[in-house]
């Protein structure tokens, strides 16, 4: 079985965030960038798969050179390969045709991505790239078991979980649940060695448009002052909250 692995190369959710250019720029400057919390998940499961099935890893990425050392990382944990598509991941669709051009053209039975990226936080790529692959997709995975070419997937639903039956090729969307976070591997000095060995190839990107920009960012007002009532003034509680907080 072979796997491939989308890996989002993302801020640290301890970064402090900033903008540039009137706020259509977002400034990496002193931001530590980690792989996605969803896709770490999936490329936790793929090791899984890996070392009970003899599954075949490869992690992949659309970025530049910056994004090496998050692929080197994942390569440490024990990805067999990476893969880094030469184009700045600036739209979904454009980073999803990019993703499901690799996966047709290696012939991946799994596609492993996570259901969203912490950054942007769209939630469009799984999806994408199993209706540009003509993959059967499963969204907000929360476990996958494969067995030849069936697959068994529970998925979150709003108030509950869902148990599909479905087959190869895949794609799913992963998030917490797919695996435990006791379960996640950090990469050891082994590990971190043998990554140096194992084969990254940068690959050309193929034509595609964006659909969507960005246009502005802004960041969440700040936090107003804290306003103390006395416990005997019921009245000046409801009318704050009522009249400046409206949550009644």
């Amino acid at each position: 079985m072979k796997i491939l692995v989308c890996i989002s190369h993302v801020p640290d959710t301890t970064s402090k965030i900033n903008f540039t250019e009137g706020d259509t720029k977002f400034d990496t400057n002193g931001v530590q960038f980690v792989i996605n919390p969803n896709d770490e998940f999936g490329l936790t499961r793929a090791m899984w798969f890996k070392e009970k099935q003899g599954a075949q890893v490869t992690v992949i990425n659309v970025g530049g050179p910056e994004t090496e050392p998050t692929l080197r990382k994942a390569l440490a944990i024990g990805a067999d390969g990476a893969i880094r598509v030469n184009t700045p991941a600036t739209d979904g669709f454009s980073v999803a045709k990019q993703l499901a051009h690799v996966a047709k053209d290696g012939g991946y039975d799994l596609v492993i991505a996570g259901r969203e990226s912490i950054d942007y936080n769209g939630g469009m790529v799984p999806g994408m790239i199993a209706g540009l692959t003509n993959a059967n997709f499963v969204n907000n995975c929360i476990n996958l078991e494969i067995e030849g070419n069936a697959a068994t997937a529970i998925r979150e639903i709003d108030g509950g979980k869902e148990t599909l039956s479905t087959s190869l090729p895949l794609v799913i969307g992963g998030q917490k649940g797919l695996v435990e976070e006791s379960d996640l591997r950090i990469p050891n000095m082994r590990g971190i060695m043998m990554a140096r060995q194992k084969p990254l190839t940068v690959l050309d990107p193929v034509d595609s448009a964006n659909e969507t920009a960005s246009v502005k960012f802004e960041k969440p007002a700040a936090k107003g002052a804290v306003k103390l009532v006395a416990p005997d003034n019921l009245d000046e509680l409801v009318s704050l909250l009522h009249n400046e907080a409206k949550v009644i």
